[in-house]
């Protein structure tokens, strides 16, 4: 199943994977026996993000409010707030321990750790670029925001301070925190020289609770509620304007935030962000797929189409070299359902992760042709793909994404019907069959998405869209409506865009709108400082992730 991805700029961390299971993933480097190269765009990472070991992800966010002598702090988020379904109670999380005037006369360090949101704040010398200041921070937050005075659990981020008369970028990856071992701005932080602070998204080792109920835990409201109490407690130090933004599972992380807690920020930033608010007899991935690149490209997707029926043909070869390689290397495919089903699976996710993170001007020569042995093909697929990204080693990192898109996110439909004569296991690859039997059974919220989606054409303001011509993911992507312009919500693609697509990826005049529109939510001037243009669009134009195997790309 396809997972999301994205990538950001700067720190440390593995370059996206371009799974099927979820926007936004990465497979990792160095597996013994596995052919992982690197290349333009990769991203190592160490620590307990999701490393090179694990794959990479973009950084989360997430918070909630509180009571008493904030009762009118309460009101007036409260009437900015459109709850989807009953509005949690709160309790004393988050409330202010020290005064403003008393937090001033404190270093920040301890500032921060006062907070009644945080558990404990360190500063990291040197893991942050020339000019700022480095800090892991464990927030503690409630484990269920509708029960905020019950059990409690610690979600990881880190804060790239560069001083609090600057605005501040609240970013996630939707998955674990990558950042842990320092980081560099991202886009939105370079475009208004700001503060940053990323966040791991809950339920993403180690920010699990014990005993979790994935079923009442794990929801896009609770996740919201965990962004909400963190800007709420950091607001007491920074207070000039803050934005949000994500890429993939990120940005959709973040579009979820602002429908529940509208003014927490004066903006948000979303990349390639897709929205699969229709999940059954959808044809929008599909048809995409089958037309992607329009003519100039058809030649590259017919030996795209080449290649899966060649691995499915060959079957025998594949599924003999995979048990080997997994046997090899301690390596497991039990939640695939084994070898067969594990080729099966790759043959399909090969056409999907292809436009999703190759260049593919660049890369269409490079799809392997007829006269390709099956070791080059395997060779191939492992850049594109990467065959760890099938075994349970690499999947388990990711089951709460599969269990969200299972559950409230959706996710699209396995694009089979060119290769559908060639396979045993039609519909297997979706996000419930990386979902472990003890999780189960799942249900589906058929309501969550529409209710985004809604609230984005109708309501939605200061929010701006990025998508990429080319990448699958934004096949289904998040309109502003008729009225969108009006209430500032914009959205632009990148010509031959591909899941790496960022607002240095526009043209010109896109790309000096977008940014001018961004610097003036943050309280800038709309106009660039000089060289920060060019220096966008030499960085982001496309993003090109050739030898970076997809199990080590953004996962949706």
């Amino acid at each position: 199943m396809t997972r999301l991805s994205g990538s950001f700029d700067g720190g440390p961390g593995c370059a996206a994977s371009a799974r099927v299971a979820g926007p936004g993933v990465a497979v990792p480097h160095g597996i013994p026996g596995w052919t992982t190269a690197t290349g333009p765009g990769s991203r190592t990472a160490a620590g307990g993000d999701r490393s090179c070991n694990t794959g990479a992800v973009f950084t989360g966010l997430g918070r909630r409010s509180s009571l008493g002598a904030l009762l009118c702090a309460v009101l007036l988020v409260t009437a900015l707030v459109v709850p989807l379904g009953p509005a949690p109670s709160y309790g004393s999380v988050g409330a202010p321990t020290v005064t403003r005037a008393a937090h001033h006369r404190l270093g920040l360090e301890a500032r921060i750790e006062r907070l009644g949101v945080v558990d404990s704040v360190t500063e990291v010398p040197g893991f942050g670029p020339k000019g700022t200041r480095f800090f892991r921070i464990w927030f503690r937050l409630p484990v269920d925001h509708d029960h905020p005075d019950g059990r409690h659990f610690r979600l990881r981020g880190t804060l790239l301070h560069r001083g609090t008369d600057r605005p501040l970028v609240l970013a996630t990856s939707g998955y674990g925190l990558r950042s842990w071992q320092g980081t560099g701005p991202n886009e939105v932080t370079q475009l208004v020289r700001g503060n940053q602070l990323d966040l791991e998204h809950r339920f993403f080792r180690p920010s699990r609770p014990d005993r979790p109920r994935w079923a009442r835990q794990l929801t896009i409201r609770q996740a919201a509620a965990d962004v909400h109490l963190v800007v709420r407690g950091l607001k007491q130090i920074y207070g000039r304007p803050w934005l949000s933004t994500g890429a993939s599972k990120g940005g959709m992380t973040m579009t979820y935030h602002r429908r529940f807690y509208p003014g927490d920020v004066a903006g948000t930033v979303a990349y390639v962000a897709p929205n699969d608010v229709v999940d059954d007899e959808d044809d929008a991935y599909a048809d995409f797929l089958a037309n992607v690149g329009g003519e100039a490209f058809a030649d590259c997707r017919a030996d795209l189409v080449a290649v899966q029926r060649r691995i499915l043909e060959d079957r025998d070869w594949f599924v003999a070299k995979l048990e080997k390689t997994v046997g090899t290397n301690g390596t497991h495919l039990s939640l695939v359902g084994g070898a067969d089903r594990a080729v099966e699976v790759a043959a399909i996710e090969t056409y999907f992760a292809f436009w999703q993170y190759q260049p593919a001007e660049a890369a269409c020569p490079e799809v392997p042709g007829a006269a390709a042995t099956d070791q080059d093909i395997w060779e191939w697929v492992d850049s594109v793909l990467g065959w760890y990204f099938l075994t349970d080693e690499d999947t388990r990192y990711y089951v709460p994404y599969y269990y969200q898109a299972a559950t409230q996110l959706g996710a699209p439909a396995p694009y089979e019907a060119p290769i559908a004569d060639l396979l045993r296991y039609p519909g297997h690859d979706v996000p419930a069959t990386f979902v472990p039997d003890d999780l189960e059974p799942l249900v589906h919220d058929a309501t969550a998405m529409p209710d985004v989606d809604r609230w984005v054409r109708k309501r939605a303001s200061r929010m701006l869209f990025v998508y990429g011509e080319l990448d699958p993911w934004s096949a289904e992507p998040f309109s502003c409506g008729e009225t969108g312009e009006a209430r500032e919500c914009v959205r632009y693609y990148a010509p031959e865009g591909n899941h790496g697509s960022k607002i240095g990826s526009l043209p010109g005049p896109d790309e000096r709108a977008a940014a001018g529109l961004v610097r003036q939510w943050a309280g800038l001037s709309a106009k660039l400082p000089p060289g920060l243009v060019g220096r966008l669009r030499d960085t982001e134009r496309h993003a090109d992730l050739r030898g970076v195997p997809a199990s080590d790309q953004p996962r949706p």
